[in-house]
């Protein structure tokens, strides 16, 4: 590696770990707020709420990635060119090849990454992150029922818990329950644990008393009991199965599907999901090349910098809409599925045409409208 490129590599390297960071932090930020629902209904600690969200950071990382590498290389290759730096390498005879190697190899690393993301860390993370929603809106144990407080479990239904030990059993139990009311019922016990049962959770009290109080004739009845089974499935989400969604799955699971009715379903969009895994990290390339050819694929024109990064910024919307609007119709259409790869490797193929060209002095239509004739 020659000193040039490791002094454009340094240039790039900073703003591309910045950039990234930055971005990441807003995504998650105004992603998990999603689930403050948890917090406030269903009383999830903000450790649990912490990790619930963490696990999604590699499907953030996968939008991000592409996007970061693009800014932060647009950035440094426009700082060069404005302190005339490249003007500099390319009078000492460096080409635009040469020049666009630090971000060929910064893209060819990050592209590493990005297949990195996509076949392991983001279905690993979505995966737990859909398991651990999942026992969360079903475990009243844990969530539904926390010490020292009235929760309201649902209508009707309010429970409240002295403690809660080590193991799992609540201490110093009062249930009141007005689903019939004109003959509310109290309950209080010494102890108790909830508990999952086929056909949903349930309240297992211990050493306690019921009273219930009938309305009309105001006659109390009062009963003790050494064990007592409150029924709480109408308040808990049904948790006995559930259909492992695309995002969730890893590469050899989408292109063999169980068979079963969903998977027959939903056949087309665990198609699109397994050859969009496969291709969107090229994606990291493309912006790559857009970037570096965006500075390099001109003349020295201090008037058209600006113009070029426009230009650099509007296709790589473009590229970006097509990276995320193609996957979506391929799910639909699978007739489709052959342009996830044609359009990843003729954006490619067109970054690479515009570095070339800059190199043999001579610039198209596309060259021009990023930087002007050579």
């Amino acid at each position: 590696m020659t000193g040039t490129t490791r002094y454009i590599l340094r240039q790039t390297l900073g703003p591309f770990l910045f950039v990234t960071l930055a971005l990441t932090a807003v995504v998650w930020l105004t992603q998990s707020l999603r689930f403050v629902e948890m917090i406030v209904n269903r009383g999830l600690s903000a450790g649990s709420f912490v990790y619930l969200t963490l696990l999604l950071l590699p499907t953030f990382l996968s939008v991000i990635l592409p996007i970061a590498l693009f800014v932060s290389l647009l950035y440094a290759y426009h700082r060069l060119d404005v302190d005339s730096e490249i003007v500099v390498m390319r009078a000492a005879g460096l080409s635009p090849w040469t020049l666009a190697r630090p971000a060929l190899l910064l893209g060819g690393a990050t592209t590493l990454l990005a297949y990195a993301i996509a076949l392991y860390l983001m279905p690993a993370g979505f995966r737990a992150f859909k398991e651990l929603q999942f026992d969360i809106r079903g475990d009243f144990a844990s969530v539904m029922i926390q010490e020292g407080a009235f929760n309201t479990v649902g209508e009707g239904l309010t429970v409240y818990v002295r403690s809660r030990e080590p193991n799992g059993e609540l201490l110093g139990i009062l249930v009141h329950d007005t689903r019939q009311a004109k003959r509310p019922i109290t309950m209080m016990a010494e102890k108790g644990l909830v508990v999952r049962t086929s056909e949903g959770p349930r309240f297992i009290l211990a050493e306690g008393n019921r009273q219930q109080v009938d309305s009309d004739g105001g006659q109390l009845s009062l009963l003790y009991f050494d064990r007592y089974s409150l029924d709480l499935s109408a308040y808990a989400d049904q948790t006995v199965s559930r259909w492992r969604e695309p995002g969730e799955r890893y590469l050899h699971e989408l292109f063999s599907p169980t068979g079963g009715h969903d998977d027959v379903k939903n056949a087309g969009r665990l198609r699109a999901e397994a050859h969009k895994r496969l291709t969107s990290p090229l994606y990291v390339m493309v912006f790559a090349l857009l970037a570096v050819a965006a500075v390099l694929a001109g003349d020295f024109n201090r008037r058209n910098r600006w113009t070029r990064l426009v230009w650099a910024v509007a296709a790589g919307v473009l590229v970006q809409t097509i990276a995320i609007g193609l996957p979506t119709l391929a799910g639909t259409r699978g007739a489709m599925l052959p342009l996830l790869y044609v359009a990843v490797l003729a954006l490619i193929g067109l970054g690479v045409w515009l570095i070339d060209r800059a190199r043999a002095g001579r610039t198209g239509l596309v060259g021009r409208l990023l930087g002007g004739t050579i």
